[in-house]
């Protein structure tokens, strides 16, 4: 497991490894501590407790810093699979949390307060065997909804970015060699990094790879120590060659002056920078922004600039979005602030091509379009309007074609 020198210099400089006490039993913690040779190791109680990071309120005025130079090595104790049905089926267990980049949207750092660094759960293969028992009880999905026509979807990285993840530990690496080779199940984790050491990987069409894209200058602003977008859309065929199933992330929206034409050129360069066989196997969900007032407190300890994007109370109302559960306000339009991973949005009109569908969860709970053979990406999404009717129906497309799958499918999407 080796990450791109220039890419793993510029996120991550490791001076200090928190971990719980005897984690060093675990192979993974192993690996992680000889990954980082040279960093100081303080031992605290939990992953969770750690004196002097979390929940000081001082620590904002180091946020980047703290990202860059601080691991937290712990011990995942709780196993359990939560329902989601937006993107994915499932969210999986949790391999890691927090992250190196710091997108100033995020919703990750409203739970933990005035730090953010990754945290890598070592008992990896724990992790692994309740994924595989629990992919097994589900057996063969019995109809297509929207998160995908034959596969149960599991989503590994709500709490971070597998990208990034993958620099650390092979966690994520083991992740995808599991749902290479179980039959029934696919993962799915969204990023805004292109780590090309997973494409030396074998997912054998068994994970899928959301990457989130917005506007560029916008990106300029809020996406910080993320890869670019013209970077992110360059990836997108190789990861498809690469065996993976490639969707996108339109998040989060953010409603500002001139944000439509914004939104029409991203749509243009995604179109002009992507083959047809990409387009055939391409979905998208759309995320609208949502905010609230802690995270805003946080971000102007930090990065005032991209508040100015992001606080716009004049259109918000006095109710809070859901922040504790990572999702979005979806009464109302226009609410600024961080959103999750999760597809959670307000109702809006998206105008599909011939060949694309909307599913029945997109009024709110999140547009996800599909494609069952190349879409005109520029035609994809009309403006926000509520009053606006959203289709109902799920159409299956075929799944994927021109890589290996890990197993025969035990049936065919109608």
């Amino acid at each position: 497991m080796t990450a791109p020198i220039d890419l793993a210099g510029r996120l991550l400089d490791i001076k200090r490894i928190y971990h719980e006490p005897g984690i060093d039993r675990f192979d993974r913690a192993r690996q992680v501590l000889d990954r980082f040779p040279d960093a100081g190791l303080i031992e605290v109680p939990s992953h969770q407790a750690i004196p002097g990071l979390y929940g000081n309120e001082g620590s904002v005025e180091d946020w980047v810093r703290t990202k860059r130079e601080v691991l937290v090595l712990g011990e995942k104790k709780s196993l359990s699979a939560r329902r989601n049905e937006r993107s994915s089926d499932w969210i999986a267990p949790s391999t890691a949390n927090g992250c190196a980049m710091a997108c100033s949207y995020c919703y990750v750092p409203r739970r933990k307060g005035y730090a953010n660094p990754i945290t890598v759960f070592a008992n990896i293969d724990k992790i692994l065997g309740y994924l595989e028992r629990h992919a097994a009880r589900q057996g063969i999905k019995p109809e297509p909804n929207q998160c995908d026509p034959v596969d149960w979807i599991y989503d590994i990285g709500e709490n971070s970015d597998c990208s990034v993840d993958a620099m650390v530990s092979d966690n994520v690496a083991d992740l995808i060699g599991l749902f290479a080779r179980v039959p029934n199940a696919k993962a799915s984790f969204a990023t805004k990094l292109v780590n090309r050491d997973l494409l030396d990987l074998d997912p054998r069409g068994g994970t899928r790879v959301r990457f989130s894209l917005m506007p560029e200058k916008t990106s300029r602003v809020v996406d910080i120590r993320t890869s670019k977008i013209a970077d992110r859309i360059a990836a997108i065929d190789d990861f498809v060659d690469a065996g993976y199933e490639v969707h996108l992330n339109f998040s989060p929206v953010i409603v500002g002056e001139d944000w439509l034409a914004d939104w029409a050129e991203l749509l243009e360069q995604i179109a002009d920078g992507t083959s047809d066989r990409t387009k055939a196997q391409l979905a998208a969900e759309v995320i609208f922004l949502t905010h609230n007032e802690g995270l805003h407190d946080v971000n102007l300890g930090w990065h005032p600039k991209g508040e100015e994007l992001l606080w716009r109370p004049t259109c918000s109302s006095s109710s809070e979005a859901r922040a504790d559960s990572g999702t979005c306000d979806t009464s109302r339009r226009g609410k600024a602030g961080g959103c999750s991973s999760s597809p959670t949005s307000s109702p809006r009109s998206c105008r599909p091509a011939a060949s694309a569908t909307l599913s029945d969860g997109a009024r709110g709970r999140g547009a996800y379009l599909r494609a069952s053979r190349p879409p005109a990406l520029r035609e994809w999404c009309a403006p926000a309007r509520s009053d606006l009717p959203v289709a109902a129906e799920v159409r299956a497309s075929n799944p994927p074609t021109g890589h290996v799958r890990r197993a025969p499918r035990s049936r065919c999407a109608p």
